[in-house]
């Protein structure tokens, strides 16, 4: 199994390249929730903010062979999205977090529970890890409900880069 060439039922998943800035600088706009997500200057040029975006991806690729991926609709072709496996230190312990990022036009559709139960499932048959968290800051409901769904539960509460955030983990 290869990480960057995954797919679920109606989603392809794909490394990131730079020719998907103009399409990701979609997210930037008109979104309502760019600081739940701990965005720290939203005044910036979206395009700016997009090809960051990618960028710090695309490092990630090269120093721990995972990050976020593109997420393809199978049937329109259409790019919903980000989801992706992140190492991250939480409470000075490594963990690896579940982590997605929809445009606006896909929220409500199940884009994103269907990305990250893949994602964790990908995780625990390649040995990644055997426990996944996504850390979500405590007014994202929706993003909530995904990690709900992908049968994690709150197993702590912190701040975050700045932020008040539940930390979900793997249900015992």
């Amino acid at each position: 199994m290869n990480y960057f060439n995954q797919e679920s039922e109606r989603i392809q998943f794909r490394k990131l390249t730079m020719n998907d800035v103009d399409t990701w600088t979609e997210f930037f706009q008109n979104n309502d929730r760019l600081a739940l997500l701990g965005i720290p200057d939203i005044s910036k040029d979206k395009t700016e903010i997009a090809t960051e975006w990618i960028s710090m991806q695309l490092e990630k690729y090269e120093k721990h062979g995972l990050g976020h991926l593109a997420l393809i609709e199978k049937s329109s072709n259409e790019f919903l999205g980000m989801a992706g496996i992140h190492p991250r230190i939480v409470l000075e312990k490594e963990v690896f977090e579940i982590a997605y990022s929809l445009k606006p036009k896909y929220w409500g559709k199940g884009f994103a529970s269907e990305a990250a139960q893949q994602l964790k499932k990908f995780g625990l048959e390649t040995k990644i890890s055997d426990s996944f968290v996504s850390i979500i800051h405590k007014e994202n409901s929706d993003s909530i409900k995904v990690a709900q769904r992908n049968e994690m539960e709150i197993i702590n509460e912190l701040n975050y880069l700045g932020m008040d955030v539940f930390v979900f983990g793997n249900k015992k």
